[in-house]
Formats: C-alpha cells, structure tokens, sequence
C-alpha cells in the first residue's frame, strides 16, 4: 500500500458488510448497512505533543476496531476504498 498516515492519523480498511441477516434473509446491496468495523492497516507516527515528542497509540497494526458512523474521510488508492482518522474516532478494539 501506497498511503502513509501523517502524524496522529490511522488507515483502516472497513470488514466487508454482512449479506444475511441474523434469521437468514438474503439483503441486496442497497440495503446493506456500512460496517462500523475495520481492520488498522497503518499508523502515523503520534500526535506531535508541546514537549516536543509523540504521543504513542492504543492501537497498533492489526488490531480489529470499532468506529463511529461518520468516522474518518473515504480513500480510494488503487481502486481500493479505505478510511483514515484519528484515533478519537475509535471506541473499542474488537
């Protein structure tokens, strides 16, 4: 991957949305919620702190998350769709 988060930034890559339901109805694509899970594919380096050195994550590569609807800004890189945000925008780690 060509995308290199900057500072306090991460890359996530957003789990593919269920077809089914939980009692097994078929959903068409439009009718399909976006995923509020994805998978930490970069870290930046931390946010740049007035000492003068970086804050560090929770999260590191890897990690499952859980986000907020609106979390972050939608990449396309090599016709892939990807997220970047702040870690403000994560709840959990899954």
């Amino acid at each position: 991957m060509k995308l290199i988060p900057l500072n306090d930034k991460i890359v996530v890559k957003r789990l593919e949305a269920s077809s089914t339901t939980a009692g097994g109805i078929l959903l068409p694509d439009n009718a399909k919620e976006k995923p509020k899970q994805g998978k930490v594919l970069k870290v930046g380096d931390g946010k740049l702190l007035d000492s003068g050195k970086r804050s560090s994550f929770q999260v590191k590569e890897g990690d499952v998350v859980l986000f907020t609807s609106y979390a972050g800004n939608e990449v396309s890189v090599d016709n892939e769709e990807y997220l970047i945000m702040t870690e403000d925008d994560i709840l959990a780690i899954l």
